[in-house]
């Protein structure tokens, strides 16, 4: 069965799409830790990041910097953390997450609750450095 990210990449529901490419797409988390917390996912679908070929990978690296450029021009933050956790989907993916401090990357918090407005202009934001 196809994992939710595979349904937005194909479109089947919706995301709040930052950005994509051919080997790669980038939405918002819809459980954000902080407002642009954005999820970079190869549009291969692989459970595990270092289980998939080289140069998807390297794809997927590339774009991830170009994505996390634009939440740094877009976000006010200190910086931009990157996390892979994994465990919540089965398919690779790339937290990126603006920082205020350490406490900001803490998957055990509480998640902001934001409205569709919200995630748009959030979206919007992001999109527009790209």
């Amino acid at each position: 069965m196809a994992s939710i990210f595979t349904k937005i990449i194909n479109r089947e529901i919706p995301g709040h799409i930052v950005a994509e490419n051919d080997h790669a797409i980038a939405f918002l988390d819809i459980n954000p830790l902080n407002e642009g917390h954005t999820l970079v996912v190869p549009k291969k679908e692989i459970d595990k990041l270092f289980d998939l070929d080289e140069d998807t990978y390297l794809n997927l690296q590339a774009f991830t910097f170009q994505v996390a450029k634009a939440i740094e021009k877009a976000i006010p933050c200190l910086r931009v953390g990157v996390a892979v956790v994994g465990l919540e989907v089965p398919h690779a993916h790339i937290h990126l997450i603006p920082l205020h401090g350490m406490h900001d990357i803490d998957f055990g918090r509480p998640k902001l609750k934001l409205s569709p407005q919200q995630f748009e202009d959030i979206r919007q934001q992001i999109a527009s450095h790209l």
